[in-house]
Formats: structure tokens, C-alpha cells, sequence
């Protein structure tokens, strides 16, 4: 009975650690730096629209390599992609932190974020390939803390840098990444295995290519959304779809003729609750991303908190966040899908319940009063993104976990640039519609973003019915003994 845990790395768990520490900074950068663009566009000297895509640029070219990068972990090796990623990932840090002007920290960001896209699919193929069983399930609990907690305190810890650097803080937003960064590098030669690349090394260049512009085609109104973006490019989205449809007539043609495909059509079609969760996952982002830049501007613009301030009146809902999705990574293996159930109805309540608040309560206590809410909404998301990473993968074969790791995640990203834009782009539309009426606009944009989460719910709840049959008739030892058998392929 123990042969199948002996055969597994003694290091698993500090190798694990490792790379969440990588993926932390990665996704922390999605969001840490929305609070310093005031900063940087007076230190520089640059219009808003510049600054801009110090943030939009790494998020845009964080999802264009998701898939790729995965892809090639699952073929040449996903330790040596790791490390060679979060190198440069520390270099590109060091770059955006010394830039002289605006227009090479926007090329280091576009680096950097080439490299995060590039560490991201690692992660989670890394858990699949050094997990099993309900050690999977743990695994991927403290992989969706990372996610959840690191989109969440980006406000936070970018408040804190600012206030404790001064005028010139800004940098330092980018340079604490470098020591952190060559400690985990450091630790990853020592600790991340040795194991033979899985592929034969073809990459399926038309596939590339494919998928790169349709995601581009996709993103880029959403990343140009405040210059006039969604009107001046609006084309590009039914262009995007019809790239993608190219893509994945590509895929099938390439698996039929017995290739290897840059995404494996059978996830989708064949792996079980990979479609679902992907769906899922997409949908959630829409509200989840987008909220934290409202709440920003809101208490920030509206109510004249400091960034710091800012980011310490959305707390609650990190704590929340982290202390949920390390107990769901526990629970999962039981409750399936209908953990997901409940952790959206707990956090479409608790930012429900916050955005009414913030709309009624008087400015003076309006954070205070929400806090209670915000932590619902903090415990209900860890129960979502934690069980929803773990139940979308399990059942993905080990040879393809990278590139299916970084589909998931595209759809995150896709998400979270639709709501991203979406939702600020609402909250400033009502200002101007109200005269400026700032707690109007944030329970508007807020309520939008809880009605995305509604539509992932709609997915969850025909999820868990359609299991529920088979989950109830599944006992204990089979679970365990079919993602054993998963986690081999």
C-alpha cells in the first residue's frame, strides 16, 4: 500500500513551495502596479494613456505565451522552462525598476510578462507531476491560495512599498521582486526535479501562431478599452473568433493525422470536467479581477484614502481568500463540485452585500461596514478558485498538464481583461451619468461584476447535477485508485 508514495519525489513539498513563491510575484504583478501609475506618471513625466500599458502590456503578454510556454514545459522539460523563465523574470524586475523613461518600462514589462506567461503553466503542471491522490487535491488548495490571495493583496503590498519608499517608490515595486526572486531560483536548481521531457519537441508553429492572434485579437480593444479601444477596434473581436475557430479546426487536423497539437483537443472534448471548469473559471474572473480596480479608484478617488489606506480596506477579503482556499484544497476530494456552489454563493453575498454598503453607508464608516462582507466574499472565493483548479486538472494526463495548466489560465487572464476593462470602464460611465456620485458607481460596477459570477454559478450548479449521480454512487478507495490512474497517464 505505501510502494505508490515511495516512488514519489521526498521533496515534493518544498519543491511546491518554491514555485508557488514564483507564482506569487508573477500574479502579484498583475495587480500591484495599478496603484503606483499615479506615481509613475508624474515621475516620468508621461501621459495616463502611456502609463497605462506598464499594466495592460504585461497582462497581454502574460496570456499570449500561457499555452505556448506549457507546451513547451510538457516537451523539452518543465523544470529547465522554469528556471530559465524566472531568470529572466528577476532581469526584466531589475530592468522595469532602472527604466529612465516610459517607453523602456514598457518594454521590460512586456518582457516580464512574456516570463510570467512562461512560469504560470509550470505550476500547475509541476503539482500534477509530483502529486497524487488527496495530496493532489492539498497541492492545488494552496496553488488557488496563491492565485486567489495574490490578485487580492496586490493593493496592499503596493500601498505599503509606496508609503515606506517615498516619492521615487514606484521602482521598488519592481525591485523587490529581484532578491526574492533569486532566492527562488536558487532553491529551484536544488530542489525541482530532474524528470526526461515528455515530448518529442514539436511545437506546431501554425498552431502558435494561430492561437497568439486570435488571443491578441481578443485582448487588445480590451487592453486599448480606456483611449477608445472597444470602439476604434471593436472588428478585431469577430476577427479573434474566427482565428480561434481556425485554431482549433488546426488542432483536430493535427491529432488526426496523429501529430502532436500545441492543445490537445481531447481535453476539451474528452477529459473530464476540463471544458466545465475552464468555462467556469473564465466567467469568475469577469467580476474578480474587475472589482479590485473600482474598489481602488472608489476609495482612493471617492473617499481620498491613501493607496496604502486603499488597499487595507479590501483586506478582509484576502484573508478570507487564503484562509478558505488552503481548508477547500482538504475538502474537495469530497464534496466535488458542490463546494464551488456554495463558495460562489458566498461570495456573490458577501460583494453583493459590499457594494449595497458602500452605495448607502455614509463615507466616514463605509469600510468599516464592510468588512464583514468582504470576508464572506474572501471565504467563498477560496472556495472557488482552489477546488475549481484541482477539479479542472485532476483528470488531465501528465503529458499534457503544462499546456492544459496554461489554457486554463488563459481563460483566467481573457476574464480578467474583459472585466478589467469592463467594470472601471462602468464605474466611470455612472460618474458621469451621476455627476460624480462615487457611491453609486462602485455598487453599479460592483453588482456588474456578482452578475458574471452569476453566470459561473449557472455553470457550477449544471455541473454538480449532472455528477451527482455519479459522486454518490463513487466510494472512497475508487476516487482514490482513479486519480492514481490520472495522475500516470
Amino acid at each position: 500500500m505505501q510502494r505508490p508514495d515511495d516512488s514519489l519525489d521526498p521533496n515534493r513539498w518544498r519543491a511546491l513551495w518554491v514555485t508557488l513563491v514564483a507564482g506569487f510575484m508573477t500574479l502579484l504583478d498583475v495587480t500591484i502596479v495599478a496603484v503606483a501609475l499615479p506615481s509613475m506618471q508624474q515621475g516620468l513625466h508621461t501621459s495616463p494613456a502611456s502609463v497605462q500599458w506598464v499594466v495592460s502590456g504585461y497582462a497581454l503578454a502574460f496570456a499570449l505565451t500561457l499555452v505556448t510556454a506549457g507546451r513547451i514545459g510538457d516537451a523539452f522539460g518543465r523544470r529547465r522552462v522554469f528556471l530559465a523563465a524566472l531568470a529572466a523574470f528577476v532581469l526584466c524586475s531589475a530592468a522595469a525598476g532602472a527604466a529612465p523613461g516610459i517607453e523602456l518600462l514598457v518594454a521590460a514589462r512586456l518582457a516580464q510578462g512574456v516570463a510570467a506567461g512562461s512560469i504560470a503553466p509550470q505550476n500547475s503542471a509541476l503539482i500534477q507531476q509530483l502529486f497524487r491522490g488527496a495530496e493532489r487535491g492539498r497541492a492545488f488548495g494552496l496553488f488557488g491560495a496563491t492565485v486567489g490571495v495574490s490578485s487580492a493583496v496586490g493593493p496592499v503590498v503596493g500601498g505599503l512599498i509606496l508609503a515606506l519608499a517615498g516619492p521615487e517608490g514606484w521602482r521598488w515595486i519592481f525591485y523587490v521582486n529581484v532578491p526574492v526572486g533569486l532566492l527562488a531560483l536558487f532553491l529551484g536548481f536544488r530542489l525541482l526535479p530532474r524528470v526526461a521531457p515528455g515530448g518529442r519537441g514539436h511545437l506546431d508553429p501554425v498552431g502558435v501562431a494561430l492561437l497568439g492572434a486570435g488571443i491578441l485579437a481578443l485582448m487588445l480593444p480590451l487592453v486599448l478599452a480606456e483611449g477608445g479601444g472597444l470602439t476604434k477596434v471593436w472588428w478585431l473581436f469577430p476577427a479573434g473568433a474566427l482565428v480561434l475557430l481556425a485554431f482549433a479546426r488546426w488542432e483536430r487536423r493535427i491529432a488526426r493525422r496523429g501529430g502532436q497539437p500545441l492543445l490537445e483537443p481531447g481535453l476539451l472534448t474528452e477529459t473530464r470536467g476540463y471544458a466545465t471548469g475552464a468555462g467556469l473559471a473564465a466567467l469568475y474572473f469577469v467580476g474578480f479581477s474587475g472589482v479590485w480596480l473600482v474598489f481602488a479608484l472608489f476609495f482612493q478617488n471617492g473617499l481620498g484614502y491613501s493607496p496604502l489606506m486603499s488597499g487595507l480596506a479590501v483586506t478582509p477579503f484576502a484573508v478570507g481568500s487564503a484562509v478558505a482556499a488552503a481548508v477547500a484544497g482538504r475538502l474537495v476530494e469530497r464534496l466535488g463540485r458542490l463546494l464551488t456552489v456554495w463558495g460562489l454563493v458566498a461570495v456573490m453575498a458577501g460583494l453583493g452585500t459590499t457594494a449595497l454598503l458602500l452605495w448607502l453607508a455614509p463615507a466616514g464608516p463605509a469600510a468599516w461596514l464592510a468588512a464583514p462582507a468582504l470576508l464572506l466574499g474572501g471565504l467563498g472565493s477560496g472556495c472557488v478558485i482552489s477546488p475549481n483548479i484541482t477539479m479542472t486538472l485532476r483528470d488531465v494526463p501528465v503529458r499534457m498538464a503544462g499546456a492544459a495548466g496554461g489554457a486554463l489560465q488563459t481563460g483566467q487572464r481573457l476574464g480578467g481583461a474583459v472585466g478589467t476593462a469592463a467594470l472601471p470602464g462602468l464605474f466611470y460611465l455612472t460618474l458621469n451619468a451621476t455627476h460624480d456620485d462615487y457611491h453609486e458607481a462602485v455598487a453599479l460596477s460592483v453588482g456588474t461584476g456578482v452578475a458574471a459570477m452569476l453566470c459561473a454559478l449557472a455553470v457550477a450548479v449544471r455541473d454538480w447535477h449532472r455528477d451527482r449521480p455519479r459522486d454518490d454512487r463513487r466510494c472512497p478507495p475508487e476516487t482514490s485508485h482513479s486519480h492514481t490512474h490520472a495522475g500516470q497517464n
